[in-house]
């Protein structure tokens, strides 16, 4: 028989049904994963949040569109949150609770889901919430004329729906999946509104409309985005506090991709809060007294380069071995990022479920080594250090993208230096046209990414052989019976013994084949004044800016 939830469940009421397992997870210190654990908040304060006032937040990047169907940037996740609710939550102890659905059943084979959802909401521009505003969002998702982003990866495997009443929708998957109920609390999965989805077309990235807790006002290109207080919203979710409208009138989002100027800019009290503080700046800021430093991991899958497994020589497993033996990424990761960046050893990281912690350290540079695979495999050094095959120099191209995020083109520098010691030349391609180079054109040898995500079920979208049908290329064009056969069984298996084991199996082979080089996890860190309270984050290190208020 099929089971109903109301008020949330945890994974031990899941392994007799097919659920989900979920950890937390495009973009953290210690061991801490997921949402911000006690004193990883804004300071509370004492007293009574007070109505008004605006936020300032500078942004190290600009989104590339807030709409969350088509949007593939973590930055832009920061904004589209406060726009767009979910049909569930995920809280930090894993459960998932109701949001804009109140209840849901799941039928006996796992293929179906179906939602009571909330009679008391409206969008921002007054059209209701119903089962056919879930159906037009989900249906939206799956038409290749919306050119969907991170979002189709997320809802697969969804084909229909099925309007049952007004407030009542089924979904229908074509195959059970453990990740699905998770990911609809994605705020990519964002419930968009059916009339400007419509009246806007191509541009409602650009007039975003949803049933959030504060409403788009405008976006100054390269500048900023204004959102303000939806005065109706009645309906947040549990992970907040505070489940009405916004104390803030206003929320200013500053486009700030200089790092001295962005760090200079919360100093001054210019802006009173700043994303992405610089691994050199930590320390003051953590000593200032005008200021309170946040910090909190993000997870899914760390920082990594991917080989482009379709292009000679990298399409052979010594070439890729090689160039993992020739690499010191701990003096990368500490040169870098100062001690406040963890190095990352797999495809996921630590805090999500099915990370296989026995890898670390087992990636150690040896240069030895590195010269021993090249030389078995014909490259030899010619007179500028550089080694030649049948009068091809070695060169490796590796592409990424602008402005410098997170100090990866710095990255790129370093790698280029290290590799030439054994006989590789790296050419570097910064680009801002990612888009072309790598997912149309596959016109990289290594290229890095990292994506915040909920379940390991996202390395399908990674790792997969390519389907025939797919708008872009994949990042590193495996074509492997053996490991999609893994992928797919991790989709759908229910025990979560075995799920974890097939987790950990695709880890150890994208190591020892050297598909990837995991680099870095992110820790995403803010720098605020220390009159903003009551900031948090969601599980998946977003911010949630329902509970700010500001305190003079």
């Amino acid at each position: 028989m099929s089971r109903t939830y109301r008020t949330g469940f945890t994974y031990a009421a899941l392994t007799a049904i097919l659920l989900f397992f979920l950890t937390g997870c495009v973009n953290g210190v210690g061991t801490n994963s997921g949402a911000a654990p006690a004193g990883n908040t804004a300071e509370a304060g004492t007293a009574k949040p007070a109505p008004g006032g605006e936020l300032s937040y500078a942004l190290a990047t600009s989104p590339d569109t807030l709409d969350p169907h088509r949007s593939g940037l973590a930055v832009a996740v920061r904004v589209i949150r406060t726009i767009y609710d979910s049909l569930v939550v995920q809280l930090p102890d894993n459960t998932i609770k109701p949001w804009l659905a109140t209840e849901w059943t799941i039928s006996p084979d796992g293929k179906s889901y179906t939602f009571k959802l909330r009679k008391d909401v409206k969008f921002q521009d007054g059209t209701p919430f119903n089962a056919e505003a879930v159906k037009f969002n989900y249906d939206r998702i799956i038409n290749p004329e919306t050119k969907a982003g991170n979002s189709l990866a997320l809802l697969r495997p969804y084909i229909s729906s099925e309007i049952i009443d007004e407030y009542t929708i089924k979904l229908n998957l074509e195959t059970p999946s453990t990740a699905f109920l998770g990911n609809l609390s994605q705020a990519l999965l964002g419930i968009v509104s059916p009339t400007a989805a419509k009246q806007y077309g191509d541009d409602f990235g650009r007039h975003p409309v949803g049933t959030g807790p504060f409403t788009f006002v405008k976006w100054n290109e390269n500048a900023d985005i204004q959102v303000a207080k939806s005065p109706e919203y009645n309906w947040a979710p549990q992970i907040v506090d505070n489940k009405g409208q916004a104390y803030l009138d206003k929320i200013t989002f500053k486009i700030v991709p200089e790092e001295a100027t962005r760090i200079g800019s919360v100093q001054s009290g210019q802006v009173l809060a700043v994303e992405t503080v610089p691994p050199q700046n930590v320390l003051a800021l953590k000593n200032d007294p005008k200021t309170q430093l946040i910090q909190v991991n993000t997870v899914g899958l760390p920082y990594t380069l991917f080989f482009n497994t379709r292009r000679a020589p990298w399409n052979d497993v010594k070439a890729r071995q090689a160039v993992q033996a020739a690499l010191d990424v701990d003096t990368i990761v500490k040169t870098l990022y100062l001690g406040t960046y963890p190095r990352a050893w797999s495809a996921l990281s630590p805090g999500i479920f099915g990370y296989d912690a026995s890898l670390e350290n087992t990636i150690k540079p040896d240069v030895a080594k590195a010269n021993k695979l090249l030389d078995e495999l014909g490259w030899v050094k010619g007179a500028d250090g550089i080694r030649e095959k049948d009068g091809k120099k070695l060169t490796l191209h590796y592409v990424d993208g602008s402005p410098n995020r997170e100090k990866r083109n710095d990255i790129a520098v370093i790698i280029q230096q290290q590799l030439k010691s054994v006989g590789i030349a790296v050419e570097v391609e910064i680009t801002k046209d990612i888009a072309t180079v790598v997912y149309k054109n596959g016109a990289h040898d290594l290229y890095g990414n990292s994506q915040v995500n909920s379940d390991p079920d996202a390395l399908r979208n990674f790792y997969h052989t390519q389907d025939p049908k797919a708008t872009k290329l994949t990042i590193a064009g495996l074509a492997d019976p053996e490991l999609d056969k893994l992928l797919e069984q991790g989709t759908v298996e229910q025990d979560v013994t075995k799920r974890q084991d097939i987790y950990k199996k695709v880890q150890r082979y994208l190591n020892d084949n050297a598909v990837i080089l995991p680099i870095y996890v992110f820790p995403y860190t803010v720098a605020a004044s220390r009159t903003v309270k009551g900031l948090k984050f969601d599980s998946l290190g977003y911010p949630l800016f329902n509970d700010v208020s500001i305190q003079k």
